[in-house]
C-alpha cells in the first residue's frame, strides 16, 4: 500500500472496520480494509457474496459509516473513527455519485429530467441543470434519448443515464455496486469501458464492485475481498482468472 499524500487521492480509506452487534452476537463484516484511489483511476472490487464488498462501498460512500478507520476524500478528512469532520449527508450529496445494479431512474420523469433533478436538489437552477444534463447525455452517447422515459430505454441506456446523473454535481468519487449484473456481456463491457472513460477523462476516482470478470482489463487496479479482508490483486493474476472463467 502506497503512502503518498492524501491530497493526491480521490479516496484514501485507512483500516476501515465494521462490526455489527456485540458480545455473542458480534459480527465483523469488514476488518482493517484500506484502499487508495487516485484521481482519474478506476478500481474493480471483487469477491464472493458476503465478503464485505458492499459494506466497504457503503462505508466509503458515507451511507453506513465504519465502526473505526479513517476516510479522506480529495484531501479532506471526512471521518476519523467516530469523529465526523464534515456533515456526512451534505458532503455525500456534493462529492459522491452512486450507481447501483438497477438504474433506479424515476419512472415518471424523462431521462434528462432524471439527471436535472440531482442538480436542482443541490440548488442549481432548472435552466443550468437542463443544459448540463444534455451535455452529459451527449458525452455518454444518449442525448438522442433525452425526452424518453426510462421504460423506453434499454438496460444499457438506463445505466448510461444513471452514470450521467452520478456525474451531474461534479463528484470527486463515483461508487458503483454491481452495475452490470442485469446486462448481457456486450452491454456490460460497454458500461465498464464507460467507467474507465469517465475516470480518465473527468479525473474522477471510480470504484466498481463486480462479480463480472469479463472486462477486468479496463480497470487500472483490482482489489479483492474475502471474509471481510481486502488485498490488492495483481492485474496479471486477474487476467488469468478472467481467462479461466471464460473456458
Amino acid at each position: 500500500m502506497t503512502t503518498l499524500d492524501s491530497k493526491k487521492f480521490a479516496i484514501d480509506a485507512v483500516k476501515l472496520t465494521k462490526i455489527y452487534g456485540s458480545g455473542n452476537t458480534e459480527v465483523v463484516a469488514m476488518r482493517d480494509a484500506s484502499m487508495q484511489v487516485a484521481q482519474g483511476e478506476v478500481v474493480a472490487l471483487l469477491g464472493p457474496s458476503g465478503s464485505g464488498k458492499s459494506t466497504f462501498l457503503t462505508a466509503v460512500g458515507l451511507i453506513n459509516p465504519p465502526t473505526s478507520g479513517r476516510i479522506t476524500i480529495k484531501g479532506q478528512l471526512v471521518l476519523d473513527g467516530e469523529t465526523e469532520h464534515a456533515n456526512l449527508r451534505s458532503f455525500r450529496r456534493q462529492h459522491i455519485g452512486f450507481i447501483f445494479q438497477k438504474s433506479n431512474l424515476i419512472p415518471f420523469l424523462s431521462a434528462v429530467e432524471n439527471i436535472q433533478i440531482a442538480m436542482q436538489l443541490n440548488g442549481q437552477s432548472s435552466g443550468f441543470a437542463r443544459r448540463r444534463a444534455i451535455e452529459l447525455m451527449d458525452y455518454l452517447g444518449v442525448a438522442d434519448r433525452a425526452d424518453n422515459f426510462p421504460s423506453m430505454l434499454s438496460g444499457g441506456q438506463q445505466q448510461r443515464v444513471a452514470v450521467a446523473r452520478a456525474l451531474a454535481n461534479h463528484p470527486s468519487v463515483i461508487l458503483a455496486d454491481e452495475p452490470t449484473a442485469a446486462l448481457d456481456g456486450h452491454r456490460g463491457r460497454q458500461v465498464m469501458e464507460l467507467f474507465a472513460k469517465v475516470a480518465h477523462e473527468q479525473g474522477t476516482g471510480v470504484i466498481v464492485v463486480t462479480h463480472d470478470h469479463r472486462a477486468l482489463d479496463v480497470f487500472d487496479t483490482i482489489y479483492e475481498m474475502e471474509d471481510g479482508l481486502m488485498h490488492e490483486q495483481p492485474k496479471q493474476s486477474a487476467s488469468s482468472l478472467d481467462g479461466a472463467q471464460s473456458l
